[in-house]
């Protein structure tokens, strides 16, 4: 109930706080390149449901009809725009609409399109038992991710990532709480900043908290 609670109300003011910012890349977008400002893509929420996440539009339009489902460095389909937009995750920030609707939360798992999440072994379908979030453990390790993937063996590099991203997804649905979300929600603020709250010394101490490790 809390969490639910915070996500609206911070989904609420953030929308509205930053509906100016939301006009100018819409605007930019516009100019870059012909097509929608907002890209619907198809996601696996909680229990399984079927969702469509919102982002700012970072490719050519009809993307998926001129290549590979997944992103990976120096894609031709990314737009000038959309290459920043990425760099800087602005492109999120419409999926506090889906926060208000009830489809995701601010953190969580990531949410995943249909034809992945039908890889996903009876012990990871456990990620589905909670709201997709807009940042999670997995989205801040894998900031980069598209710099880790070569078109080379697309598939295959995404889907060792993917059980990677699944396995702190797992940490996190066993260990939430209104505590943890924060530690996250403050670790994305510093990584979108480039601040580091890292201790130095915490390369010599052994933990299972994938907070501590980063």
């Amino acid at each position: 109930m809390v969490k639910r609670v915070f996500d609206t109300a911070v989904a609420l003011i953030g929308l509205i706080a930053l509906a100016p910012v939301f006009a100018v890349i819409a605007v930019l977008i516009k100019l870059d390149s012909p097509g929608p400002v907002f890209f619907k893509g198809k996601r696996v929420g909680q229990q399984g449901k079927i969702f469509h996440i919102l982002k700012f539009r970072s490719m050519v339009a009809a993307a998926p009809q001129k290549g590979p489902a997944i992103t990976c460095k120096d894609d031709p389909r990314v737009t000038g725009i959309g290459r920043f937009l990425r760099k800087t995750k602005l492109d999120e920030l419409p999926g506090l609409i889906n926060v208000l609707r009830g489809e995701m939360s601010l953190v969580g798992p990531r949410p995943e399109a249909p034809t992945w999440v039908e890889r996903y072994t009876p012990q990871q379908r456990a990620v589905l038992t909670v709201k997709p979030g807009i940042t999670g453990l997995a989205q801040v390790k894998y900031r980069n991710e598209e710099e880790l993937l070569s078109s080379a063996n697309l598939e295959a590099e995404y889907l060792k990532i993917m059980n990677d991203k699944l396995n702190l997804d797992l940490y996190y649905v066993e260990n939430r709480s209104f505590s943890l979300d924060m530690r996250i929600l403050m670790k994305t603020a510093a990584v979108l900043l480039r601040w580091s709250y890292d201790n130095p010394d915490e390369g010599s101490i052994k933990t299972t908290d994938p907070i501590r490790r980063w």
